[in-house]
């Protein structure tokens, strides 16, 4: 399972866990009011309040298991995410070291007198006017000699399709070691939630 599903699986089953730890909340802080406003309130609800309380402790624990996934998929996004980033920056300074090596080739060749592509005589003009007039001003000394012809250094890199880097993309289509997340019911809960309030045991006595 790559990171990007299994981060969107994972996130949904925590927002499913979060509305019910609120809902089973409220129907602790319901229960306890009428603990609080009922004789012998502690007696008669303390079957109904231990099993609320033991349905919120299971699907706080379930919650906290789901968060612990999340983060560690969190780390795995990141990983990728800075591998990329560095490939990318490793690229660019090697990209940018074969383009200086090629720069200083053309300031060679022109001083020696040698006949370049306008191109190239550009790149070495954008680099540095300073070096670009230093390379002309050393093949005047050299005009009398035999002018050689070149080549663009550059033209092996027309039409190359530029590789293109996108971090976000690459960390969540890596492939991650964490299986589905744990959807099924936390025993107890859907019947506590589907009580429209709470409610003393059958076996409660009833007030007079």
């Amino acid at each position: 399972m790559k990171i990007g599903e299994a981060q969107k699986l994972y996130r949904a089953q925590r927002a499913t866990l979060l509305e019910q730890k609120r809902k089973l909340l409220k129907k602790k802080e319901d229960l306890e009011k009428k603990v609080n406003i009922t004789p012998d309130g502690k007696e008669i609800y303390a079957n109904e309040a231990a099993t609320l309380e033991l349905t919120l402790e299971a699907v706080t624990q379930r919650f906290d298991d789901n968060q612990e996934v999340l983060d560690r998929l969190a780390e795995e996004h990141m990983l990728v995410w800075n591998a990329e980033v560095a490939r990318q920056q490793g690229d660019a300074m090697q990209e940018s070291s074969e383009d200086m090596a090629k720069i200083m080739e053309v300031a060679r060749r022109i001083g020696k007198g040698a006949k370049v592509p306008a191109s190239d005589e550009k790149k070495l003009m954008d680099y540095s006017m300073e070096l670009y007039l230093a390379a002309k001003n050393l093949a005047m000394l050299n005009e009398r000699k035999k002018r050689e012809k070149y080549k663009s250094l550059w033209e092996d890199e027309d039409g190359k399709v530029r590789q293109e880097y996108d971090p976000q993309e690459k960390a969540e289509n890596a492939e991650t070691g964490v299986g589905m997340p744990d959807t099924s019911p936390v025993e107890g809960v859907d019947e506590i939630l589907s009580e429209g309030a709470a409610s003393p045991d059958a076996t409660a006595p009833m007030e007079a």
